[in-house]
């Protein structure tokens, strides 16, 4: 069984846009080197990445919920190979963070920071296993630098998260990760 990665990021990006495209190439990037692609399943930055897992030949699993369709009327994107389904979009977010053995988290908005603080959470008090959580490109990077404030944060928190610029330099951290715990 591969590594499943996690990917979080923005419903808003339509094809052609430079996130839709960016996560497609992540998602290209990661089903390359072997690892199953895990999003929320619908449009934007979660199409984009199944998508481009996809056209590589990789798994692509989407984790859909119930209260998201009653909130935004969609369905399952059609890149993805596997559904796995939940009431509640908290139970969704909970199974995306601790159900997987890595997290990326591309552009996003209110959805998206709270599935990355949920992450950094759960590493820093010990709730799921220790896996690499990396931010992807400058939103995330002013967005952590204007929150870090050392008198509540300390250094070896924030070194929980490996802020990094490009998917082919997530992908890199990753590929690090695994290899480093054969």
């Amino acid at each position: 069984m591969s590594h499943v990665i996690s990917v979080f990021g923005s419903s808003t990006p339509e094809p052609g846009s430079a996130d839709y495209e960016a996560a497609r190439d992540l998602g290209q990037r990661l089903a390359q080197a072997g690892f199953t692609v895990q999003s929320g399943g619908y449009v934007g930055v979660m199409e984009g990445v199944s998508r481009g897992a996809n056209e590589a030949g990789g798994h692509v699993i989407g984790v859909t919920c119930d209260q998201i369709e009653e909130f935004r009327p969609g369905k399952l994107s059609p890149w993805v190979k596997e559904e796995v389904r939940h009431p509640t979009v908290a139970e969704r977010v909970v199974y995306l963070v601790s159900q997987c053995d890595g997290i990326i988290v591309m552009p996003g908005g209110i959805g998206t920071l709270s599935e990355l603080a949920l992450a950094w959470s759960f590493a820093q008090v010990g709730e799921m296993n220790s896996k690499p959580i990396i931010p992807v490109g400058g939103l995330w990077q002013r967005t952590l630098a204007a929150f870090v404030d050392q008198a509540y944060i300390c250094p070896e928190h924030v070194a929980l998260l490996e802020l990094v610029r490009t998917p082919a330099e997530a992908v890199d951290v990753l590929a690090k990760h695994v290899n480093s715990s054969r």
